[in-house]
């Protein structure tokens, strides 16, 4: 059979590279650090930290700043509008297009070939490799892999060059897939590309309906409304009568938990299997190889040479990140990646702590910007999904989309105490489970997960119970589209220490009702 022959290949020249990444991990980053200085030994920034005088990797540490975005944007937009040879050799013709989660503005992160090619490529056959190998019975290459994903555009900062284009990552991916790749998966691309996202779902849903779709890659937020359209337009109950062999669902980007009940719902087949993806528009960091656990593997020759900065270093004028061989367990860290993008010790953003060392797993807890801090009960995203999954489980309720917020102080009564406010949207307005309950088992929760929370809310002396609010299904995706950020892998901030977000979704909600 193809599929078989084509899922042997795959899996050797993957599975040899995952197991040597496992076992050699320090010498998988010193070399591939190596390659990436000397890559761009030439450039303006190679030049400017002297990358070919063969720098050790505590060379690099002492003479490179740490940079977020904002601070390195001055050279990415030289490389925007087209400078040469600027962070990393030669002129990127694509950029991936992010409304980040740290701050409003769009982010524009180049995509050089290498990037291409060496990370999300080499990542994406990875776990094709790794899925056929641990579920081989399934026979998934035999059918369809249904991948959502955002749309691209010419590039606005050079407008007069139609080769250079900005887009969600999953776009401008599908958008150079090899034919081989292609092949694999569903929609075509002209279905798959198309911007309104209105039009996208009810096109690709009519298109899918009649494939053999045997495995689903994205975003569980988004794949929630197209599954729900195809299950429509056929006329079933479920989406097991319409895609018999579905086996598998690829998913990124936010947690999981919340949204396991969902999928239960919409897909009732024990047979059914998850695996998650940690990748971004800076590169394709890790993968879940382990079925039944949520460690991610963390890819070390992917294009990415890591280093990891301690909590206590995030608000740091001149941070100070650990190496790979520095770090230590289920301590909280923030990413900082050095890649052959031309990112250059650059702070992603998000927080990982490590469950494993032994090979190097970790697990996604959130972003240095969104966490729940206002009375010093530090709770994070990690925090916040674990908590609404166990709600969910308790009450068998199935969420689609939450996010929260502090309940300040007021001065008008001595007996006034802080607290959050959580406004959750569920799957079915009709089936809203007993609020009191829901909230009062997400409470428990995170008193169990979190120290600080649980010394907060200590007899409700400094923090009263949570506050629950309901929307109406389609509020939140009512809110994206209203901020201009409907579909690809936009979504919805789960914690913030204002009510900015908050307020807005319920203006949102109490404008639809």
């Amino acid at each position: 059979m193809l599929d078989q022959l084509l899922a042997r290949a795959v899996q050797l020249s993957s599975l040899s590279r995952l197991a040597r990444l496992r076992q050699q991990p320090h010498e998988v980053q010193a070399r591939l650090l190596r390659g990436l200085l000397h890559r761009a030994r030439s450039t303006e920034w190679g030049r400017r930290y002297g990358f070919g005088d063969k720098p050790t990797a505590a060379d690099f540490a002492r003479r490179v700043p740490v940079s977020t975005y904002e601070q390195l944007y001055p050279e990415l937009e030289k490389v925007l509008r087209g400078q040469p040879d600027v962070l990393w050799p030669g002129r990127p013709q694509w950029f991936a297009k992010s409304s980040g989660t740290t701050n409003a503005r769009s982010k524009f992160i180049p995509i050089t070939a290498e990037a291409l090619r060496d990370c999300h490529y080499r990542a994406g056959r990875d776990m094709l490799a790794l899925s056929t190998c641990l579920y081989p019975q399934e026979r998934l290459l035999a059918g369809k892999t249904l991948s959502l994903g955002g749309a691209h555009s010419p590039n606005p900062f050079r407008p007069q060059e139609s080769v250079s284009r900005v887009g969600d990552v999953s776009a401008v991916i599908m958008a150079q897939l090899p034919g081989w790749a292609e092949q694999l998966r569903t929609p075509p691309l002209h279905l798959a590309l198309l911007d309104e996202w209105e039009e996208k779902i009810e096109r690709i849903a009519a298109h899918v309906l009649r494939q053999d779709v045997r495995t689903l890659a994205g975003v569980p937020t988004w794949m929630v409304v197209l599954l729900r359209r195809v299950v429509a337009l056929a006329g079933a109950d479920n989406i097991t009568q319409v895609w018999p062999h579905l086996r598998l669902f690829l998913h990124g980007a936010v947690a999981f938990g919340p949204y396991r009940e969902l999928f239960r719902q919409l897909i009732p087949d024990a047979r059914m299997r998850y695996l998650e993806i940690y990748n971004a528009s800076e590169g394709y960091f890790a993968l879940q190889d382990q079925p039944g656990s949520e460690d991610l593997l963390l890819l070390l020759d992917h294009g990415i040479y890591y280093e990891f900065l301690p909590a206590d270093q995030w608000n740091a004028p001149d941070p100070r990140p650990v190496p790979l061989a520095e770090v230590e367990l289920n301590r909280p860290y923030a990413l900082v990646i050095s890649t052959n993008a031309g990112l250059w010790r650059y702070l992603v953003g998000d927080t990982v702590r490590f469950t494993s060392l032994a090979p190097y797993r970790v697990r996604i807890t959130g972003r240095t910007k969104h966490f729940l801090n206002a009375f010093g009960e530090e709770v994070v995203i990690e925090n916040a999904e674990a908590a609404v999954a166990a709600a969910c489980q308790a009450t068998g309720a199935a969420v689609r989309d939450f996010t929260a917020g502090p309940v300040w102080f007021t001065a008008d009564s001595a007996a006034s105490r802080g607290g959050h406010e959580w406004v959750v949207e569920f799957a079915d307005s009709a089936a809203c489970p007993d609020l009191a309950r829901f909230g009062t088992i997400l409470d428990t929760t995170l008193c169990a997960l979190n120290s600080d929370y649980a010394a907060k809310r200590h007899r409700s002396l400094a923090l009263a119970p949570p506050k629950l609010r309901a929307v109406p299904t389609g509020t939140f995706e009512a809110w994206l589209a209203s901020q201009g950020k409907l579909g690809g892998q936009h979504k919805v901030p789960r914690l913030l220490n204002t009510r900015e977000v908050l307020e807005a979704v319920l203006a949102t909600a109490a404008a639809r009702s």
